[in-house]
């Protein structure tokens, strides 16, 4: 095992040239934000979507289309609005009068990569749509199911402040998505490069694919080989336990949580470890990498009480406690 573990090392290693080489790419057009920038990378290697939270400006949009330029594949940004239609997402069949027959025109979801902006403008109808594709790959218009291409990654943004004109994702959508990033603002420092870099009237020109999409499929099959050791398996599966059994493994926390996390979580949280493995050179994962990505895994699905909310509980704070007081392997 030690052996394979070292090998697969190697092989690891040999790939992060082209890591470092997306991140130099979008290195030229987003200053710092590195921690949403790992991981939109993480959910690329892990096969996951991710949800971008932050106020309007912190540069979500621009650092997923960054990311969609620096890979040789099709991109497709989706404006989310209230008029939104799902055959504006997915597509619809077209009537052709001379033969009587009709043909698919398939939508934009038909891409590598989607950028769902603004994802909770959309009425329920269009949410549906992007579930199933979303969960299933696929999409179905009129009887016929048509796969989507692959790799296939959602990456969709939304404004927690503004309220008038939105759709609360439900919570079966919610959890389809990998990682939820919360994005913050920049220091004082990186504020000051934005302001060099961007305070111009031209537009910035875009960025050179470094990376095709099947070395992007190559990276998952080695993310699929990374070691996790029993005691990182239980470690995992203890986090996840205790946001269903919180009297069991965190009594302060009782009474608290409303609904925990689903196997999904408990899935997620492991191949994203593993991801997360990956990026640090590695082909084993450790309990540090669990616990630096455990906090956008579980914070959309710890459902907190009316009793947590009037006592200003958070998931955040939920998650922050586990990871804080479940014992490290």
């Amino acid at each position: 095992m030690k052996s394979e573990i070292e090998d697969l090392n190697q092989i690891i290693q040999g790939m992060h040239p082209l890591i470092e080489g997306i991140r130099r790419e979008v290195a030229k057009v987003i200053i710092g934000q590195q921690h949403m920038i790992d991981r939109m990378l993480v959910g690329l290697l892990a096969n996951g979507h991710i949800l971008l939270e932050g106020v309007p400006g912190l540069a979500k949009t621009a650092a997923i289309t960054a990311l969609a330029q620096c890979i040789h594949g099709q991109f497709q940004r989706i404006q989310f609005t209230p008029d939104l239609l799902p055959s504006d997402l997915i597509g619809n069949l077209i009537y052709v009068p001379k033969d009587g027959t009709y043909i698919t025109k398939k939508g934009p979801i038909f891409a590598n990569f989607v950028l769902a902006d603004e994802i909770n403008r959309a009425p329920a109808k269009v949410q549906s749509a992007l579930l199933e594709a979303m969960q299933e790959r696929q999409v179905t218009i009129g009887e016929t199911s048509h796969p989507l291409p692959s790799p296939f990654l959602v990456m969709a943004t939304q404004n927690p402040i503004e309220q008038e004109g939105t759709y609360a994702l439900p919570e079966a959508q919610v959890d389809r998505f990998m990682l939820k990033v919360v994005v913050t603002y920049p220091n004082e420092e990186e504020e000051k490069k934005i302001m060099h870099l961007a305070a111009k009237t031209y537009r910035l020109p875009p960025l050179a694919p470094v990376i095709e999409p099947e070395k992007i499929l190559e990276m998952r099959k080695l993310v699929d080989q990374i070691h996790v050791d029993d005691q990182i398996t239980e470690y995992i599966i203890r986090l996840v336990f205790a946001t269903r059994q919180p009297a069991k493994f965190a009594p302060p926390l009782a009474g608290k949580i409303r609904f925990g996390g689903s196997p999904r979580a408990t899935i997620y949280l492991n191949l994203a470890a593993r991801a997360v493995a990956f990026l640090n050179g590695r082909g084993y994962v450790t309990p540090q990498d669990v616990k630096s990505i455990a906090m956008d895994v579980l914070r959309h699905r710890v459902i907190t009480t009316f009793e947590a909310e009037a006592d200003e509980v958070t998931s955040e704070h939920i998650v922050q406690h586990l990871l804080d007081n479940i014992p490290v392997p």
